[in-house]
């Protein structure tokens, strides 16, 4: 459509030259909001209604394109409203039903039915409209409505309760040709829904929404009255005090297995503001302000004094400027001072003086079913508190609030222009009085949504505050640019995100003191990016779910931990911010599948977008504030600001289109990032896991896990093989599979033996496994680390025969195959199994063996296959046989030297494995200084290095305890 020719039918051509300017064409057109027409210069009120009233019925019009018409105007391009392809994502859907419409259509001839059913279907859908629905479909008398689609706003759920209501309120005022009153019924549900798959074929071809929601919706409606709205447990937790509700108890709905507990919307809430209504009950004390609290009280005490002081409060959605100053008003509760709160409104950017007369109908005592001379002498009252002239003033206010006065005043006798501007001197009139009769506090919050009248009155108040009794705070959002820094009374503070220990203090605040398990408590500090309204929430879910376990005191985990779900309160907010930016979207959903830091180079090879477009697009999340740059293109690294940001973009994404985005990326690292592949295998293992590829996705965890192993990162080499051996099911059951698990289950032991103990039930399976597939293979060549693993099973479990006979098979398939290096370890293991049974001598044969055949060119390697490096555990346990057979001071050099060839090693566990016997071979000789110094050691070891292997039995406690005691 010509958007130009679409102004002038409208009568404000005026304004085509800016709309040209700013790019706005039909497929944005239907997304200007309030705040984008003041942007774009409409001053004018008048003209943003008729605007924004023009723009509702084009997406109106766009909206029913999936239902049949004989004729239609104009409507934007369908690409501006469809999405590309299915996704995920959290959803509001209506479902309204005009009431008793077969009766109805049984009394009416069928051209006045269905002239009935047009009017109705229009009230419905310009009530829907207004709140920025979408009507999905028209069903006979149904209008089913999503709402958080095809674009998400931050309160999605209140929206489309407020439609909801005036859908059913506009019904009302309906009637039929006969006179008979109509009447519409609601049903309103939220949850996760894979939405934009397109079904059927030529004119029935529409998209549509697969999940219970819209089913959970259709249900309600059928249970509400005639007249009133119905909502589900979870819209009902997302508005919060936003509404008067009445619960419905527990229902049992057609084709839900569980019963339901809906509510029935009263009507508006009792809340004195957004953040009262969201979070008023249980507010989580303050945490990481006490400087900024201080600054305000700092100018707070300039304020009492006669020094009017203006502070700018900003900062991004969720940061805590609401709750600052909660906080603040109630370091001031005990002081005698007047405070003034003005809440700006999403739903009222077109309402002039908003925030004003809500505060002027709170403060009066204004109730519903006054008559207007109550009202009216309830303002008058009101007003004496500010001014000696109530006569002057009450007229201007009571037109401001809509008020008859009767004959009480005259009718005022001044233009409109001449009237707001004695009306804005009023309000500040006002403002002034009442701080001549103590400080007044006065807040202006989320100014981001105010309407153009407000912020003339702002204009005039932060200019005459000057010499006041009068602390005046304004809070924003980051995008509001305020034009008061030119005042030298105006400070500005930007409120930053928690620290890390501030953000862990909230957690434990949120939890009632019961501390988290580090693993979860560190998940939701890393995700929640010190946000405190993220780590409210965020810690909130986690302790509504299953995932935790009440110990009393603390919490513990009740089960493996898994990635954390995105909590439903976030989820529209989220989403909204993504949605802002249509088409960078797509960009930021690829940029999500590969990590929360991505670079230019890698996103540019997987988003099979071209380079023309995708700059720009890049440039748009800068901008908004969603991602940082570092760098500059083509060389530049992105990353998300928050970590919840990037899980809301991945989320949408439906499964075959993540597969193929982590397909990509895994390709492009493997062709493109030979360094990243060598660095980081777990990262392609990732990659092709969540692309569906087994086969190379086991393969890059076998080597991330070897890897691992040796760094003696031994916690998360156990993780990664375990996610090689999840997949493993995956594949074909054939030698090629076993052939893989064995590597694994190899592999795993070893890991298993450092982290868990040598006697640790998990090692037996590992090990027991692991033979099996060697028998099945017929491959002697991998037993040798398998029977290790069974030795060592066996006799830290003291089964010493067990023990003897699998490392005396180890041996001698050693020396059948000439393998030397499995002959040294296996002399190595039965000379310790020899010196546990009590033959010395043949053990000191066996381990001088180890000694003599050990190669440190070759035999180095063995530590990360076998535990320990053989020649350091070889000296370590001859030390203990050459102690026992008379030779202190030969034991002493031995394990000296172990410990010496174990530091130049670099191998934790064989370093703590010297340390261990190095210890006790000082106790029992009686040296109290160094078993000390040993027993410090080896414990400072295993609590820096998670080595709980070198802790395990009583026995290695008693003996290091020992050890620490003569040393003191």
């Amino acid at each position: 459509m010509d958007v130009a020719a679409w102004l002038r039918g409208l009568g404000l051509g005026q304004y085509e030259q800016a709309f040209r300017e700013n790019d706005v064409d039909a497929g944005v057109l239907a997304d200007l909001t309030a705040e984008d027409l003041i942007g774009l210069g409409v001053a004018s009120i008048g003209h943003r209604r008729k605007l924004l009233a023009a723009i509702a019925d084009l997406r109106a019009v766009s909206i029913s394109a999936t239902t049949p018409a004989t004729s239609a105007p104009a409507a934007i391009s369908e690409k501006a409203w469809l999405a590309p392809e299915a996704e995920r994502r959290q959803l509001t859907v209506m479902f309204v039903d005009l009431v008793d419409s077969t009766a109805l259509a049984a009394r009416l001839d069928p051209e006045e039915m269905a002239e009935v059913l047009r009017i109705y279907q229009s009230v419905v859908t310009g009530a829907i409209a207004r709140f920025e629905g979408y009507v999905a479909k028209y069903m006979g008398d149904g209008v089913l409505a999503y709402f958080g689609f095809p674009r998400a706003h931050e309160d999605e759920a209140e929206r489309a309760v407020r439609a909801g209501l005036a859908a059913v309120a506009a019904v009302h005022s309906l009637e039929s040709a006969h006179g008979e009153k109509l009447a519409a019924r609601v049903g309103i549900a939220t949850g996760p829904v894979v939405v934009g798959e397109l079904i059927g074929e030529g004119a029935a071809r529409e998209e549509t929404v697969v999940g219970d929601t819209p089913n959970l919706a259709a249900r309600l409606q059928a249970l509400a009255d005639p007249g009133t709205v119905v909502i589900s447990a979870r819209t009902r937790e997302l508005v919060g005090g936003l509404f008067e509700l009445a619960e419905l108890g527990m229902q049992i709905l057609k084709g839900f297995p569980v019963p339901v507990r809906p509510w029935r919307v009263v009507g508006e809430g009792a809340a004195e503001s957004r953040f009262e209504a969201l979070h008023g009950a249980g507010l989580t004390p303050l945490v990481g302000r006490e400087n900024e609290i201080g600054l305000l009280l700092d100018h707070w005490e300039r304020a009492k004094e006669s020094e009017g002081q203006v502070v700018l409060l900003a900062g991004e959605p969720g940061i805590g400027k609401s709750r600052l100053l909660r906080a603040l008003r109630g370091r001031l509760e005990n002081e005698p001072h007047t405070p003034l709160s003005h809440y700006c409104s999403p739903h009222h950017q077109t309402s002039p003086l908003y925030p004003v007369i809500g505060l002027l109908e709170r403060a009066a005592g204004f109730a519903a079913g006054d008559p207007a001379a109550t009202r009216l002498d309830n303002l008058e009252a009101l007003l004496a508190l500010s001014t000696d002239d109530v006569t002057e003033v009450a007229p201007l206010l009571a037109a401001l609030l809509s008020l008859e006065t009767g004959a009480r005043y005259p009718p005022l006798d001044m233009s409109p222009h001449r009237q707001k501007e004695r009306t804005l001197e009023e309000l500040v009139n006002q403002v002034l009085g009442l701080a001549r009769q103590r400080p007044v506090l006065a807040l202006y919050e989320d100014v981001h949504w105010a309407d153009p009248t407000l912020l003339e009155l702002l204009d005039l108040l932060v200019d005459r505050v000057q010499g006041a009794s009068v602390l005046v705070l304004i809070t924003f959002r980051p995008e509001f640019e305020p034009p008061w820094m030119r005042y030298a009374h105006v400070t500005a503070l930007t409120l930053s995100r928690l620290s890390r220990r501030q953000g862990a203090a909230m957690v434990e605040r949120v939890s009632g003191g019961k501390a988290l398990p580090p693993a979860v408590l560190d998940q939701i500090v890393a995700k929640t990016d010190g946000v405190p309204l993220f780590v409210e929430e965020l810690t909130r879910t986690v302790l509504e779910t299953n995932l935790l376990r009440d110990e009393g005191d603390h919490y513990a985990l009740a089960g493996p931990l898994p990635p954390m779900a995105i909590p439903t309160t976030l989820q529209e907010s989220l989403l909204a911010r993504l949605d802002r930016l249509a088409p960078a979207r797509e960009v930021a959903q690829v940029a999500a599948a590969i990590g929360r830091e991505f670079s230019h180079e890698l996103l540019a090879m997987t988003a099979a977008v071209p380079e023309d477009d995708l700059q720009p697009a890049l440039d748009d999340l800068v901008d908004s504030g969603l991602v940082f740059r570092r760098g500059t293109p083509p060389q530049a690294t992105y990353s998300f600001k928050h970590a919840l940001v990037q899980d809301t973009a991945y989320a949408t994404l439906v499964r075959p289109k993540r597969q193929r985005l982590h397909a990509r990326i895994a390709a492009a690292i493997e062709q493109h990032f030979p360094e990243t592949v060598q660095a980081q295998p777990e990262l392609l293992a990732h990659h092709f896991t969540e692309a569906g590829l087994a086969e190379p996705a086991i393969d890059y965890w076998l080597r991330a896990g070897q890897a691992e192993i040796a760094r003696s990162a031994t916690a998360e080499a156990v993780t990664q093989l375990t996610k090689g051996l999840e997949l493993i099911p995956n594949l074909p059951d054939d030698a090629a599979r076993w052939r893989r698990e064995l590597e694994l289950q190899v592999a795993l032991g070893v890991a298993l033996m450092a982290s868990k103990g040598w006697a640790a039930p998990e090692v037996g399976r590992a090990n027991a496994r692991a033979r099996s597939l060697c028998e099945c293979l017929g491959d002697t060549s991998r037993l040798f680390p398998v029977l290790y693993g069974e030795w060592v099973f066996h006799v830290v479990r003291a089964e010493l025969e067990a023990g003897r006979t699998a490392g005396e098979e180890l041996l001698h398939r050693a020396q059948a195959q000439n393998d030397v290096a499995a002959e040294t370890v296996g002399n190595r293991i039965v000379g310790t199994a020899e010196l546990l049974r009590g033959d010395l001598v043949a053990a000191r044969a066996h381990l001088e063996r180890t000694l003599a055949l050990y190669d440190p060119a070759t035999h180095r390697s063995l530590a990360f296959l076998f535990a320990q490096d053989p020649k350091v555990a070889g000296l370590s346990v001859l030390s203990w046989a050459l102690f026992a057979l008379g030779h202190p001071e030969q034991a002493r050099a031995r394990s000296e030297e172990a410990s010496t060839d174990a530091k130049e090693l670099s191998h934790r566990n064989t370093l703590g494995y010297a340390l261990l016997y190095g210890c006790i071979l000082s106790q029992l000789r009686q040296d109290p200084h160094e078993a000390g110094d040993q027993a410090n050691s080896l414990i400072a070891l295993a609590a820096e290095q998670d080595l709980p292997a070198l802790f395990r039995g009583r026995r290695n406690h008693s003996r290091l305890d020992a050890g620490r005691s003569w040393g003191l």
